[in-house]
């Protein structure tokens, strides 16, 4: 639970799926997503950029689609299955995951603030579609905003990971690998 000082006399009780765990969590009606992530869940991942939705800064999978946190009351994500970019990286070993390492290996990220958005944009889009060719990539990764890398090296990042998933998929291997 947490601290409900504070919240009022409308404070309600929901239950969050993220990242495959269940949270009870008493908030606010009006509370967007991303704060009860942020400071209830403490899943600090997903940034607060514009909190109004232009960015893409607060990029989270909402039963699988990318979807502004910022832009969302916790309420509503009840009963939704909620993936957070904390969910990309290996839970026990720590170990990055596939998607991570080819954005760290094609230097798809600089100051970092934006990545945890693009990151679950691109995770979103290649579960959607696998098959994507760069120029597809490139049109969603518009999307959101970075300040800092030009977004040449995120697509180059995106489209090594969908190749490499796609070149595993033809392998028949389970292993989920961008190098």
């Amino acid at each position: 639970m947490n601290d409900t000082s504070g919240l009022g006399d409308d404070a309600q009780l929901i239950t969050l799926d993220v990242n495959g765990t269940s949270y009870e969590v008493i908030t606010a009606p009006r509370r967007t997503l991303v704060d009860v992530l942020r400071h209830d869940l403490r899943l600090t991942g997903t940034h607060v950029g514009c909190e109004h939705g232009i960015c893409g800064a607060c990029t989270v999978l909402v039963d699988g689609l990318p979807s502004r946190a910022c832009l969302m009351f916790a309420a509503q994500a009840e009963g939704a299955r909620i993936t957070t970019v904390e969910s990309l990286a290996d839970a026990d070993t720590g170990e990055l995951g596939d998607l991570q390492r080819a954005f760290s290996d094609h230097h798809g990220l600089q100051c970092g603030f934006c990545t945890p958005g693009f990151l679950m944009l691109a995770q979103g889009f290649l579960t959607e579609r696998p098959e994507a060719s760069k120029e597809e990539i490139r049109e969603v990764v518009a999307a959101n905003l970075c300040r800092c890398t030009g977004y040449q090296t995120i697509v180059e990042a995106i489209d090594a990971c969908a190749t490499a998933r796609r070149a595993q998929r033809a392998a028949g291997t389970e292993e989920t690998s961008c190098n």
